[in-house]
């Protein structure tokens, strides 16, 4: 069984491509990087003036998403660009348990 945590953000459209750039160059990097991740994703679509933004990655376990988020891994975990492009931090990410034949 494999964990897939999903994140989600809003940015103005206006900032949408810039962001889109940093979360390639920094964040995607910043996940797979961490021993324990089988893969991360950005995800994207226009709704009016708002580009939502989704990180999609899979870990192996729990403790693989604790190397990357921290103890307290429901809580949404941001980096140091995110305060220059998002219209509002969530607070929280969701978790799913993945299962297959």
């Amino acid at each position: 069984m494999m964990i897939a945590r999903m994140w989600h953000g809003m940015v103005p459209i206006a900032k949408s491509d810039e962001y889109l750039v940093k979360m390639r160059e920094i964040a995607l990097p910043g996940y797979r990087g961490v021993e324990g991740n089988q893969g991360a994703w950005v995800l994207n679509r226009i709704e009016g003036d708002v580009a939502h933004f989704d990180m999609l990655s899979f870990w192996d376990d729990i403790e693989a998403i604790k190397r990357f988020a921290g103890e307290n891994y429901r809580i949404s975990y941001y980096f140091d660009f995110d305060d220059d492009f998002l219209i509002e931090k969530e607070p929280h990410v969701r978790h799913w348990d993945m299962y297959s034949d």
